[in-house]
């Protein structure tokens, strides 16, 4: 080899050497006139509202082909004092459409239906809703809590005639004797093509737990007139030194097993134990946990404060949440242990929501911060 392909060859080799593993998340500020203080993500009870009002219309992605008609992207809905607005992914940009301050809170009114604890929000899959009613003063002097989850399951209506209102079948369940519902936002998902709604327990003694609920299957053991009866129940743990109790993240096969398990966080205003819970033999087992992580922020309320990380084609989603601190989003994988893919900080504290836009590579997450501004990260 001549000296100047040597001096080549070690150039490159050096270029090579002092490149990274791979890109660093990058964060930005979304440019918004006005500062926001609730965020919902894509399937939200308000960005589904939103985007079926005739509020918008979004800017679609451009096609080559002007003959191919491509789906409506979905949207993020973010809302303050001063304005709102309509977030959506368009050729690997955050695109803006802003909106009434009034429209969306309107929109928002709903997910606190009439007779639902006051603060709280329900859970909408479908026909299917559940929500946290009855309150009750708190057992260990913490956050209010609550007496009933009330199951709603809207029914089929025969075709043709006279227009007739939609039956509706209420079930009130009970959390357990002398124990209530935490203010913990329920969850809906399916488990073995069936659906289930998560809850969050807890006991006198202050103890909070997972209480999975699903349809009663006919037959001699079941209950007559009851719809739906508790499926498993998560041992209690402890609050965390602020009296939060433990809080779901989110529900998703994040094993790739093809059977959903629950991602929660214990202690959440502590020491932050992110916990992986899966339904084994009738009973949730603590598959994995790992400490520094939360998904509460101080007077925010009930806000959703992690998001899935969708796979661009097969695979497990991840998790995307703040660090015990808020300084930071983490992104994590969670189908072999609890594994830390990236951490992106903040220009700011993560405070009132966090939303995923887009799948694989192209994901975009959404962070609304302490003072009013969201953060867009680029994983």
């Amino acid at each position: 080899m001549s000296e100047r392909g040597a001096r080549r060859a070690l150039l490159v080799g050096l270029l090579i050497a002092a490149s990274p593993a791979g890109a660093e998340p990058s964060v930005a500020i979304l440019d918004l006139p006005f500062r926001a203080r609730a965020l919902r993500g894509p399937g939200s009870e308000v960005a589904i509202a939103v985007a079926t009002s005739g509020l918008l219309p979004l800017a679609r992605s451009r096609s080559a082909n002007p003959a191919v008609v491509e789906p409506e992207a979905p949207i993020a809905v973010v809302w303050g004092d001063a304005g709102g607005a309509a977030l959506s992914l368009v050729d690997g940009q955050v695109t803006t459409t802003l909106l009434g301050a009034e429209a969306v809170e309107g929109l928002a009114a709903t997910e606190t239906p009439r007779g639902a604890l006051p603060g709280s929000r329900r859970a909408v899959s479908g026909a299917l809703s559940a929500h946290l009613a009855d309150p009750r003063p708190a057992l260990t002097g913490g956050p209010e809590q609550a007496g009933t989850l009330v199951i709603r399951e809207r029914q089929p209506v025969a075709m043709g005639g006279d227009p007739k209102p939609v039956p509706v079948v209420t079930t009130p369940l009970s959390a357990a004797p002398d124990a209530a519902f935490a203010l913990r936002r329920p969850r809906i998902a399916r488990l073995d093509g069936k659906p289930i709604v998560l809850a969050v327990t807890v006991a006198p003694a202050g103890g909070a737990a997972l209480a999975l609920f699903a349809k009663a299957e006919p037959g001699a053991a079941a209950t007559p007139g009851v719809a739906w009866t508790l499926l498993a129940r998560s041992p209690e743990q402890a609050t965390g030194p602020g009296g939060q109790p433990l809080k779901p993240a989110a529900i998703a096969d994040f094993s790739g097993t093809g059977r959903p398990q629950i991602a929660t966080v214990a202690a959440p205003d502590g020491a932050g134990q992110l916990q992986l819970w899966a339904l084994e033999a009738g009973a949730l087992r603590l598959a994995r946990e790992a400490p520094g992580y939360t998904n509460v922020s101080p007077g925010e309320g009930e806000v959703d404060l992690a998001a899935l990380v969708e796979p661009e084609r097969e695979g497990a989603p991840e998790l995307a949440l703040p660090i015990a601190d808020r300084s930071a989003v983490a992104i994590l994988s969670l189908k072999e242990g609890v594994r830390e893919r990236s951490r992106a900080p903040l220009p700011g504290l993560a405070a009132f929501g966090l939303a995923s836009l887009g799948r694989g590579p192209a994901t975009r997450l959404l962070v609304g911060l302490s003072d009013g501004r969201i953060a867009v990260v680029t994983p």
